[in-house]
């Protein structure tokens, strides 16, 4: 009984050893979506102000359009000012170019301003290109790395679960159950210290015969209280 206890022992130090290997495991995982949640966030950013760059260089050139079409209006009418016969349509013409002239200059502004506008967000554009290159070379090295040491913990938990196995192999089936069905519902722990009469495992004192019992190595005993499997430790001298 003495030998099951121990190899017992041994499955629950493999399973805890496993379970922070898998935890480690995650926060490499977790470590990762973040590192290329910050590429998508800068590069939706990029994306962004080059989808407003194109928009400006749209009403750029739809002011230009509107530009030429003034020019062209403006002269046309003073060719037709020179057939006109009648002062009144004179006067009339000659409003509607002062008009179109002053149409011109404020396009002639709004596009300078469009000018402007996009040569500073080409500049930006740039920076934050130049900006997601960089993060994104230094990330795929980041994720290289982290990569590499997750697929090292699952080859030391795979290590881990080929030793679980030849250990299952040597105890009942029916006990590796009883384990296993223990660990899951006690967070992990099917096995608990027994010292000084007390079960370690939930800090209860032990019925002193059942205590007693655990010296003899005669069957495996269970607290009475959170009925994980007790292993007898005596207080170190």
């Amino acid at each position: 009984m003495k030998k099951k206890l121990e190899i017992l022992e041994q499955l629950q130090d493999i399973d805890q050893l496993i379970n922070i290997k898998r935890s480690g495991q995650k926060e490499l995982s977790d470590e990762l979506g973040e590192i290329a949640q910050a590429v998508d966030v800068v590069r939706d950013e990029v994306s962004a102000l080059e989808s407003r760059l194109v928009q400006l260089e749209a009403e750029k050139g739809d002011l230009e359009a509107n530009h030429t079409a003034e020019v062209s209006n403006i002269t046309r009418s003073e060719t037709n000012m020179k057939e006109i016969k009648t002062n009144k349509e004179f006067q009339a013409v000659g409003r509607e170019i002062s008009a179109a002239r002053k149409q011109v200059a404020d396009l002639e502004e709004q596009v300078l301003q469009k000018l402007t506008q996009i040569e500073e967000l080409s500049g930006e554009v740039a920076t934050r290109k130049a900006a997601l290159d960089e993060l994104a070379a230094n990330s795929a090295q980041r994720t290289a790395e982290k990569q590499s040491a997750i697929d090292k913990i699952q080859q030391d938990i795979d290590s881990d679960a080929v030793r679980r196995d030849a250990l299952t192999k040597e105890i009942p089936a029916s006990l590796v159950k009883r384990y296993t069905t223990l660990r899951d519902q006690r967070r992990g722990q099917a096995l608990a210290t027994a010292r000084d009469g007390y079960c370690l495992g939930c800090n209860m004192h032990l019925p002193p015969q059942l205590y007693n019992n655990l010296f003899k190595h005669e069957e495996l005993l269970a607290c009475p209280h959170c009925q994980r499997i007790l292993v007898l430790k005596l207080q170190q001298a």
